[in-house]
C-alpha cells in the first residue's frame, strides 16, 4: 500500500520532468506554432559564422540576439567566455552573416494596383532576397501618397500583410509643394522623406515638379532633417531622324528618346538650389538624393562638384545599370525598358568605377513591376511599353555576381545596401551588426551558383517580366532575420506576416 502511494506521489514529479525534457529538447518544427512570426522558436540565441561583416571589418565569431536586438558581438577567440548554457546556437559555418539589406527605392503598388505587385508578394520576395527593410515609393499605388489621408490608406493596406519592415516616402507634387502646412502634415504623419519627378511620371495623380517646387520642399524638409529624393530627368526637344534605324522594336530607338542631356539638365537645375543645404544655408538640415543615376559622364561630374562644395547631396544607381548594356539588349525585349534608360557598355564601366571609388553612394533596386500585358512583350514596342525592371528578390546576388570582376568586397556590399541606405532613410536602428541595433540579418553563400529560370522559386508577382530570367548568378540567400524573427530559411517563409511599419516620429 505504501509503495502504491509513493508511486502516485511520484507521478506529478515525473510528468514535470517529462514536460521540461520536451521543452528543452524538442525540435524547432514541434515548437514552431508558438511563434508563427518566426521559423525559429527562440527569442534568445546565438548565430555563429566564420565570416561576419561588422563596422570594424570581417570577423569569425558569434552574434547574440535577444528580444529582437543584437546584444553581443564576439570574436571566436572570446566565444567561450560569452556562451551561456541552454541558449540556442545556430552555426552557419562558412556562410556570410551580414546586416539585412535596406532597399530605399521600391514600388509595391499597394493599395490600388496590387495586381501589379502588392505588399504580400513584394515583401516575401524581399525576405527571400535578404532584404529586411523596404521604403515604398509614393506612386504606382492608387491613390498616390501625397497627403496624410493617402498615407493612412497605405498604412492600412500594409498592416499584417508585410513579411519585412516597411517605411514610406511621401510625394512632393505641385498641389502640396507651395503649401508648407500641407507638407508638414504629411511629414508629421510619418513619411521618411519626400519624392518628386522633374519629368512626367506616367501616373496621372503624381505630376512633375519644377525647381521652385523643389526649393520650397527643401526648405520644409530642413526643419525635419529628412531627404528629398528626385527623379532627375528634364525633357528636351529631340531631333530624331525618321527611318528604319528608328524601329520601335530596337532598344537603340528608345535610348535616343532619353539622352544623357536629360539627366544632365535636371541635375544642373537641381544643383542651383542645393547650395542652400550647406552649413549655414537657408535649407541646412535638408538633403537631396538623386535616384537611379544612369549617366556616368557629365551628370556624375556635376554631382561630384556639388559634393566638393559642401552641398548635402547623395546619389544612387541600380543593379540593372551595372549588369546590362544597351548593345546587348535583344530586339523587342521590353523587359529591359526603364527610365532613365540602360546606356552603353562604356557608361556601365564608368558607373562601376564611380561606385567602387565612392562617388556613387549606394544602390537600390527601383523594383518597378506591372502587369505582363503592359510590357507589350508580344509587340516588343519599346516606345509604348511600360518601363520598369523587376529584380527585388535578387539584388544581392546580382550585385555580387556582376561585381566580382571589379573586386567588390563584402564590406562594400554592406555599405551600399545596408549602412548608407538606412542612414538616408533615418532608420538608425538598422544597417549594421552592432550592439543595440535591430537583429536584421542575412545569411548567404557568395560562392553558391544558381540558374534564375522558371524552376527557381520567385516570389514577386510577375516573374516573367524580369530582365534577369535566364541568368546564372552567384550568391544564395540561406536565411533572413527581421528583428530577430527568422522570416525566411531553407526556402520557406514564416507562416505569419509580422513585419513592422517604420514611421518617422521626429
Amino acid at each position: 500500500m505504501e509503495r502504491t502511494l509513493l508511486q502516485w506521489r511520484l507521478l506529478p514529479l515525473l510528468a514535470l520532468i517529462v514536460a521540461l525534457f520536451s521543452f528543452f529538447f524538442a525540435s524547432p518544427r514541434s515548437l514552431q506554432g508558438n511563434n508563427k512570426c518566426s521559423i525559429l522558436p527562440h527569442d534568445h540565441y546565438w548565430i555563429s559564422s566564420k565570416r561576419i561583416v561588422t563596422p570594424n571589418g570581417l570577423i569569425s565569431g558569434s552574434v547574440e540576439v535577444k528580444g529582437g536586438i543584437i546584444v553581443s558581438v564576439v570574436k571566436k577567440v572570446d566565444w567561450h567566455k560569452s556562451q551561456r548554457s541552454r541558449v540556442k546556437v545556430i552555426d552557419y559555418g562558412e556562410a556570410v552573416l551580414m546586416p539585412g539589406l535596406v532597399d530605399v527605392h521600391v514600388h509595391l503598388d499597394d493599395p490600388g494596383r496590387s495586381e501589379w505587385e502588392g505588399f504580400p508578394s513584394g515583401t516575401k520576395a524581399a525576405a527571400a532576397g535578404g532584404i529586411t527593410t523596404l521604403v515604398d515609393m509614393p506612386l504606382n499605388s492608387f491613390p498616390s501618397t501625397v497627403s496624410p489621408e493617402t498615407l493612412k490608406l497605405k498604412i492600412e493596406a500594409a498592416k499584417n500583410r508585410i513579411h519585412v519592415d516597411v517605411g514610406f516616402w511621401g510625394g512632393l507634387v505641385p498641389d502640396n509643394a507651395l503649401n508648407s502646412s500641407a507638407l508638414e502634415s504629411l511629414l508629421d504623419a510619418g513619411v521618411l522623406g519626400l519624392k518628386s519627378f522633374m519629368c512626367p511620371s506616367g501616373i496621372n495623380d503624381f505630376p512633375m515638379t519644377n525647381i521652385t517646387h523643389i526649393k520650397e520642399g527643401l526648405s520644409v524638409l530642413a526643419k525635419y532633417k529628412r531627404p528629398l529624393l528626385v527623379h532627375a530627368e528634364i525633357e528636351r526637344d529631340l531631333e530624331i531622324e525618321d527611318g528604319s534605324e528608328n524601329d520601335p522594336r530596337s532598344y537603340l530607338t528608345y535610348l535616343k528618346t532619353r539622352p544623357t542631356s536629360w539627366e544632365e539638365g535636371a541635375i544642373r537645375n537641381l544643383l542651383s538650389v542645393t547650395e542652400n543645404t550647406r552649413i549655414g544655408g537657408s535649407a541646412e538640415g535638408a538633403h537631396l538624393h538623386i535616384v537611379h543615376l544612369s549617366d556616368a559622364s557629365s551628370s556624375l561630374d556635376l554631382i561630384k562638384e556639388a559634393k566638393g562644395k559642401g552641398d548635402s547631396v547623395t546619389v544612387e544607381t541600380c543593379p540593372h545599370y551595372l549588369a546590362f548594356s544597351a548593345e546587348e539588349i535583344p530586339e523587342g525585349d521590353t523587359r529591359f525598358k526603364c527610365s532613365p534608360p540602360i546606356r552603353d557598355a562604356a557608361n556601365r564601366e564608368n558607373l562601376w568605377e564611380a561606385l567602387m571609388g565612392g562617388d556613387i553612394d549606394m544602390l537600390s533596386s527601383d523594383h518597378s513591376p506591372t502587369k505582363p500585358e503592359l510590357k507589350l512583350l508580344s509587340d516588343g514596342n519599346f516606345l509604348k511599353a511600360w518601363g520598369g525592371i523587376s529584380s527585388l528578390q535578387f539584388v544581392l546576388p546580382i550585385t555580387w555576381s556582376y561585381g566580382k570582376k571589379y573586386g567588390v568586397t563584402l564590406e562594400q556590399v554592406t555599405s551600399w545596401w545596408s549602412d548608407r541606405p538606412s542612414k538616408l532613410a533615418g532608420l538608425h536602428s538598422k544597417g549594421a551588426i552592432t550592439v543595440g541595433k535591430h537583429a536584421d540579418l542575412v545569411v548567404w553563400e557568395p560562392e553558391a551558383e544558381f540558374d534564375l529560370d522558371e524552376d527557381h522559386p520567385i516570389h514577386f508577382k510577375h516573374p516573367s517580366i524580369s530582365a534577369y530570367l535566364g541568368r546564372r548568378l552567384s550568391g544564395k540567400v540561406v536565411s533572413t532575420f527581421v528583428r530577430g524573427n527568422l522570416v525566411f530559411g531553407e526556402g520557406k517563409h514564416a507562416s505569419d506576416a509580422c513585419g513592422s511599419l517604420q514611421l518617422a516620429t521626429t
